[in-house]
């Protein structure tokens, strides 16, 4: 079994894809918008160019997303997408990229748990937790 995120945003999942692709150096492998969708004709015109499936390759793992349709959006909340790394330089280079301009709600430090943690949502909404165990 393999288990992979599904991210759900509100009109901006193109620019959330593509700054997470920057991120974390994986690889939009599939983009698909409503409007090369068959039931194109049944979307508003002003939903056209929004995503209705994108998935990043990161390797051995997906992250994929889409658009809610329009009225169905709602904020993320119970939940952090966490990420593991052994780097400590690349899950400080990972957590202050997606710090830019959103909100840490845990500063990127040592633990009793690990070497580096820290807790943020990002500016597209979405909570991600990041977790570095050990020093190399």
């Amino acid at each position: 079994m393999q288990l992979n995120s599904y991210l759900m945003f509100n009109g901006n999942c193109d620019a959330a894809f593509k700054f997470y692709e920057h991120c974390f150096g994986g690889k939009i492998v599939t983009r698909m918008t409503h409007q090369e969708a068959p039931s194109a004709e049944n979307v508003p015109s002003n939903w056209q160019d929004k995503i209705m499936h994108i998935c990043l390759d990161l390797g051995e793992r997906l992250l994929m997303g889409s658009d809610s349709p329009p009225g169905y959006f709602e904020s993320p909340q119970g939940f952090y997408v966490q990420i593991s790394l052994d780097d400590p330089a690349e899950a400080d280079r990972i957590f202050q990229a997606l710090a830019e301009n959103g909100t840490i709600r845990m500063p990127f430090e040592q633990t009793f748990w690990a070497f580096r943690f820290g807790m943020l949502v990002d500016q597209f909404g979405t909570p991600w937790m990041i977790n570095c165990e050990k020093a190399v």
